[in-house]
């Protein structure tokens, strides 16, 4: 597994700012949402027990059941905790749709103001996408001419009225929207500083740490290995003394692309600073470990810049057994310890090889056949 580029790095925030969903955060704006609604519905219930506020017949059963779906709204949120960009957009539209119930069923519509719909235009704004934002604006101008029309006489005053309360709402859920899209856009950029390399694109140490707990689990339910390689780039001071930093870090940028394309999509490839890179992966034997390794070298071996140069590099092998209770991120480091002693073994051995050293798992018992120090391949 590879850190997305920042391009890509939307898909880790996909929640924030189009919906409401799982998550801590998402779980308050929930709540948040509910709460709101509610207070909105417990309001507008109010109405219902002073005399002369509302019409009677069949506009009070109306209001009444407006009221009630606000209720039952709420509720449904507070019990779910979270809300979809579906359910999000069909509370907005309840809200425009509540907002023309209550203007029709008022005795005096003037004190139905438009002020009421900014409650659903802040959230449309702030939580649905492009088209569902641009219906709730429809849907605004929609219900200010409603209401508007009960309270001015004459063409020209209803539109100019509408205009001005639609315009001012819509402006507004823009201008939200605007800032929203600017939040995520700096939020993404964080991320992805937070668990990206800036120089090779490469995932970082503290991604390591995040996917320990994955690997860990998928390797005691399939019964796996974890291994662990770290790679150093062999010569690569000389390189950077003999041409400058600039081609060290062209050098560091074109082995990450070929060893990027070399891993299998379940690794996790990262840079973990200066020269030396470190795959964690699962593999069912000490035999498909020494395999990927080896290819592993082959592509830094044949990986070269616009300039031509190039470097090889030495790999360290460490395999484990997962067990249970241990802390995953404690044993990856155990592990990643463990290969860099191999690491150095193979730099001892020449450099640009393969050596593999597998760490005892418990007292008396190695984590494999092959005992610590011993070769995995030449």
């Amino acid at each position: 597994m590879r850190i997305p580029r920042r391009k890509d790095t939307a898909t880790l925030l996909r929640g924030y700012g189009t919906s409401v969903s799982r998550g801590p955060e998402h779980r308050v704006a929930a709540l948040t949402l509910a709460a709101l609604t509610l207070v909105a519905g417990l309001i507008g219930t109010a109405n219902l027990f002073v005399d002369g506020t509302l019409h009677q017949g069949a506009t009070r059963i109306t209001y009444t059941v407006a009221m009630a779906a606000c209720l039952v709204a709420a509720a449904a949120l507070a019990v779910r905790q979270r809300a979809g960009r579906w359910q999000t957009f069909g509370l907005v539209m309840l809200a425009e749709v509540v907002y023309v119930i209550v203007v029709l069923s008022v005795s005096v519509p003037a004190q139905a103001t438009p002020l009421m719909l900014l409650f659903p235009t802040f959230v449309a704004a702030w939580f649905l996408g492009p088209w569902m934002l641009g219906a709730t604006m429809v849907a605004t101008g929609a219900a200010c001419s409603i209401a508007l029309g009960h309270t001015y006489d004459g063409a020209l005053s209803i539109a100019v009225q509408v205009a001005i309360s639609a315009g001012a709402l819509n402006t507004a859920a823009v201008g939200v929207y605007v800032l929203r899209r600017r939040v995520q856009r700096l939020l993404e950029a964080t991320e992805a500083l937070s668990h990206q390399d800036p120089l090779t694109g490469l995932a970082n140490r503290r991604v390591l740490v995040e996917q320990a707990p994955r690997v860990w689990r998928q390797a005691r339910r399939e019964g796996s290995r974890v291994a662990a390689m770290v790679l150093d780039l062999d010569h690569f001071k000389q390189l950077n003394d003999a041409h400058g930093h600039a081609a060290g870090d062209a050098v560091l940028r074109a082995v990450a692309s070929s060893l990027a394309a070399t891993v299998r999509p379940s690794d996790v490839l990262a840079r973990a600073g200066g020269e030396e890179l470190i795959v964690l992966g699962l593999v069912s034997d000490p035999a498909e470990a020494h395999r990927l390794a080896e290819r592993l070298r082959a592509a830094v071996r044949t990986s070269r810049t616009d300039d031509g140069h190039s470097v090889t590099a030495s790999i360290g092998i460490a395999l484990t057994r997962p067990t249970d209770g241990e802390d995953p991120a404690d044993a990856m480091w155990r592990l990643v310890d463990h290969a860099d002693g191999a690491m150095y073994e193979a730099k001892q051995a020449g450099r640009d090889q393969v050596a593999a050293v597998l760490p005892r798992q418990r007292a008396g018992r190695f984590a494999d056949s092959i005992p610590p120090g011993g070769r995995l391949g030449a």
